[in-house]
């Protein structure tokens, strides 16, 4: 109450408003989360959960529902030669930068109905809550539901960095190019750099989560404060061996890439426990050659991915890891190698923006903790145009990706209210030089 009168009295509001101003500002809870059942009728499968995979009809057919949404909340809506949904607020300062809030809302095959949803639907949310009690803000407001964030994360990319032809000509999930996907959704492949923004061109970019994991829900807290999105190194490792006879050759004669690749995995999972942090390291993928059961395998191909926040502790663990690698080979005579690996760099969140999550959840009596977000999001991608901060809410057992994915109500509301008292905050302080 007291915060929110704070802030109150940093806004413009109609009389009317100004009035009641002691009555503290809630996004409707309820029609929010009629707003998500509705939604999750598009794209919806047996297992209770949704495909609607970007470009598909199930896609489109829910960006046409999200923009009705979207118009009902008082937004002028347009779709960007990329394909993104935009829902501009006008704010009294035009010469302010926008505040920019949003998700996505495409799904994996066989997905869940929160991933991405909450954050668009409550970002929707919080704009209909100010159009309907008359609260206007003097920044710009503005609405992003963004393409293709499950495949490449094509729409914020492509307002950050553009796309070039490779990426255009892939062929999405959908079947369609992404290309085609663009066109299918309304955008202009054509026109792709209409819709790239200038670095330094937002206030700040705030979005509302799922947090994905079972964190928040095991620690009983309600409210997740993202300190960044952590960055990934990915590389394909092979290890040479010499294939085999299994029967006949002695066990002090094989080479089996096999078993070293088994010690490789154990290792790397040694090295990144042992250092304090919250990075993890992953083996997500393996294949023996020959592949058969009475065969030594004489090469292995695995997947590793490193991820943390910190982008040199992923580069140290990674020169340590090939390091033992090494010495592994050395014990059975086989030899590893290391593709050219990709890293994504780390995208930490705006301090600023973390304080201000943090007391608006505070002054709502929310618990809270500061975590990193262990999965790639839009906001990785819109940290290039300007700060960013994310709102996580509890995911029900940690599944995501999955028909069973959850999240309560409860939790849904009180993420939207936080995200418009971050909104609000954010609007009453000074513009940055």
């Amino acid at each position: 109450m007291k915060m929110f009168g704070l802030l109150a009295c940093c806004l413009c509001l109609d009389s009317s408003v100004a009035q009641a101003a002691q009555a503290p500002l809630r996004i409707n809870g309820q029609r929010l989360v009629q707003h998500l059942e509705a939604l999750s009728e598009f794209g919806k499968n047996p297992q209770g959960g949704v495909s609607r995979v970007a470009y598909t009809d199930a896609d489109r057919a829910g960006r046409q529902y999200v923009m009705g949404l979207m118009r009902a909340a008082g937004l002028d809506v347009s779709v960007d030669t990329a394909g993104n949904l935009v829902g501009a607020r006008a704010g009294t300062d035009p010469a302010l930068k926008p505040i920019v809030i949003g998700s996505h809302i495409d799904s994996v095959p066989e997905g869940g109905n929160y991933d991405g949803d909450v954050g668009s639907l409550g970002a929707i949310e919080v704009a209909q809550t100010l159009n309907e009690n008359h609260v206007s803000s003097r920044r710009p407001l503005q609405v992003i539901i963004f393409e293709n964030e499950e495949g490449i994360m094509l729409g914020s990319s492509a307002i950050t960095r553009g796309a070039d032809a490779a990426r255009l000509n892939s062929v999405s999930q959908s079947g369609k190019s992404v290309r085609d996907g663009i066109r299918f959704l309304g955008g202009d492949p054509d026109r792709l750099t209409e819709a790239k923004r200038l670095p330094g061109s937002v206030a700040a970019y705030i979005e509302l989560h799922i947090e994905q994991g079972a964190v928040l829900e095991q620690q009983h807290v309600q409210i997740g404060v993202v300190e960044g999105i952590v960055g990934i190194l990915d590389c394909e490792v092979s290890v040479e061996g010499f294939a085999n006879h299994a029967g006949t050759t002695p066990r002090n004669q094989r080479h089996d890439a096999l078993l070293a690749a088994a010690r490789f995995v154990d290792k790397l999972n040694q090295m990144v426990t042992s250092v304090p942090g919250q990075q993890v390291g992953t083996v997500g993928w393996i294949k023996a050659q020959p592949g058969a059961y009475n065969v030594i395998p004489g090469k292995v191909t695995l997947g590793m991915e490193l991820r943390d926040l910190d982008a040199r502790k992923i580069q140290d663990l990674f020169e340590r890891i090939r390091t033992a690698a090494d010495e592994i080979g050395r014990v059975n005579g086989t030899s590893f190698h290391f593709s050219p690996h990709a890293l994504s760099a780390p995208a930490l969140t705006d301090k600023h923006l973390q304080t201000l999550i943090e007391q608006s959840a505070r002054g709502l009596g929310l618990s809270m903790q500061h975590m990193p977000s262990g999965a790639g999001h839009d906001a990785q991608e819109m940290a290039n145009l300007g700060p960013i901060g994310m709102i996580f809410i509890p995911s029900v057992g940690g599944i995501s990706h999955s028909p069973r994915e959850l999240s309560r109500p409860g939790d849904i509301e009180n993420g939207a209210n936080v995200l418009l008292e971050t909104v609000l905050g954010l609007d009453r302080m000074p513009e940055a030089n």
